[in-house]
């Protein structure tokens, strides 16, 4: 199975343990807002509060790339705080899993 259907399937059933067993422990979050990085234990409350919320809703995913060392997401989101954007995700991958993960959004109104 590759690591984006892992995902995508942890995503679909908001299972965050599977979800976190795809990330590398040295993970990173780059916010697009700011650019600020986030650690793997830091982002573990955000991941926690989005993923339980039943307002998270992804549509039109899709992997437009994925080897051994990148893929690449596209989906748009709907976030519990009621705003939605159009994601694009970079994933950087070691040791089959996510070590880096940077996105760029565009608001939809």
């Amino acid at each position: 199975m590759s690591l984006y259907s892992k995902v995508k399937a942890a995503q679909d059933a908001k299972d965050m343990e599977a979800y976190l067993a795809c990330l590398h422990d040295d993970f990173i979050f780059v916010r697009h807002q700011s650019g600020t990085e986030v650690s793997k234990t830091d982002w573990i409350p955000i991941l926690t509060v989005m993923m339980e919320s039943d307002a998270l809703e992804f549509s039109k995913q899709r992997c437009l790339y994925e080897n051994e060392d990148i893929m690449v997401e596209h989906s748009f989101m709907k976030f519990p705080d009621g705003s939605s954007e159009a994601v694009l995700v970079v994933n950087h991958l070691k040791d089959g899993k996510i070590i880096r993960t940077e996105t760029g959004a565009t608001p939809i109104k």
